[in-house]
């Protein structure tokens, strides 16, 4: 099968929509399709044989972060290009409701479209807006996914229609294979607590985890916290007193290689988020490396985490309920691997062997039989780049 999947967000800047699209791909790849990826990059940026640069995105501020998108003449030209020389079976769009390539996407495809909804925004002011102009495009699609029940949720009640809801994927295997770090390992002399998300985004929590540190530590004295994202460290450790901001060890971006091993290596897993989450793939990765985890109880963690069933969950925001709920499970290893053999059995749900099998599933539906979409006039929604059709 042909399959054009486009990402909407920049190659170069990790993020979970770009690892969702990757690694679908090459799950795809490996079975024997042919894959196109068209997305955001710098011009420096290495991509991977599978993907085609759209050009340079611009950071532009989307669902309490800031996305890099790419949207205009220009890059409606280049999406026109790709979607006819790819001649894609089936074309994949990853946010459509963004000014973004995946928008450009559905106005210009003709065959089969699947869209995957990412979003979980119960108060979308700006899609509520934009909605006219959307429409058009919106249906064209032929069938919808969302990643969970709260993506699912927002696309209903802002845009309309339905979806089928499958998850994220990760690669199971791939994080419970990997080696510990000893470096990374708690010892006699303590436990390891391990954040992974961007430092500089105040929606991933690390200033609620930073904030319940000093009771931890107090709690549990030679703990460590190690901290893998890119942003400032030292406006990041501010809050905390100078003596012990040596427990707190900032790693950097790390390749997906130490990121599996760092998460092999923690005694806990701490996901602080505080809103803007629709589904939690740092929690699967978590779990399928053995990582015991606490996360707020968002809808989407709570859902992933199985109810609170393969996970600790604390109120969204309260640090001292974060602290004692960490000390608890510090001090009770019992528990912890209690935590650890749930979360593995529950995580196979979202291995790529069946998140794979069920995207496929619904390209097999819309392709089976689908008529082709007729070419847009010169005076559609093209007409309004100033693109005349072939």
């Amino acid at each position: 099968m042909r399959i054009g999947v486009v990402c909407p967000y920049s190659w170069d800047v990790p993020g979970g929509v770009q690892f969702h699209v990757r690694d679908l791909a090459e799950h795809l790849i490996g079975l024997g399709h042919q894959v196109s990826v068209l997305a955001p990059s710098d011009d420096e940026t290495p991509l991977p044989s599978y993907v085609v640069s759209a050009g340079r995105a611009v950071p532009v501020p989307y669902n309490g972060s800031v996305a890099r998108l790419n949207f205009g003449f220009l890059s409606a030209a280049r999406v026109r290009r790709w979607v006819h020389e790819g001649d894609f079976d089936v074309l994949h769009i990853h946010e459509p409701a963004t000014p973004s390539l995946a928008l450009l996407a559905c106005w210009a495809a003709q065959g089969p479209i699947v869209a995957t909804f990412h979003t979980s925004n119960p108060r979308s002011r700006a899609m509520i807006a934009a909605y006219p102009i959307l429409q058009p495009a919106l249906e064209k699609i032929s069938a919808r996914i969302a990643v969970s029940e709260y993506a699912r949720r927002t696309l209903v009640e802002h845009l309309g229609g339905d979806a089928v809801t499958i998850p994220n994927g990760v690669d199971v295997g791939f994080f419970a294979d990997a080696d510990p770090e000893p470096e990374w390992q708690g010892g006699p002399d303590g436990h390891t607590i391990g954040f992974i998300g961007r430092i500089d985004e105040p929606r991933k929590g690390l200033p609620v985890l930073m904030k319940a540190l000093p009771a931890i530590l107090e709690a549990a004295p030679g703990t460590r916290l190690l901290v893998a994202g890119r942003g400032d460290e030292q406006e990041a450790v501010a809050q905390l007193p100078p003596a012990m901001r040596d427990s707190v060890e900032f790693l950097g971006m790390v390749s997906d290689e130490d990121k599996a091993r760092l998460l092999r290596s923690v005694d806990l897993y701490v996901a602080p988020n505080t809103g803007g989450e629709s589904f939690g793939i740092i929690l699967v990765e978590a779990m399928s490396a053995g990582a015991p985890v606490l996360a707020s109880d968002l809808d989407a963690f709570e859902q992933v985490l199985d109810g609170g069933a393969a996970g600790e969950l604390f109120p969204v925001g309260e640090a001292d309920a974060l602290a004692a709920a960490a000390v608890r499970l510090l001090a009770d290893p019992a528990h912890r691997a209690d935590l650890r053999q749930r979360g593995t059995r529950h995580v196979r749900r979202f291995d790529w062997s069946t998140v794979g099998a069920d995207i496929l599933a619904v390209y097999e539906t819309v392709t089976d039989g689908a008529a082709s979409v007729a070419p847009d006039e010169r005076t559609g929604l093209w007409a309004r780049f100033g693109l005349a059709r072939d």
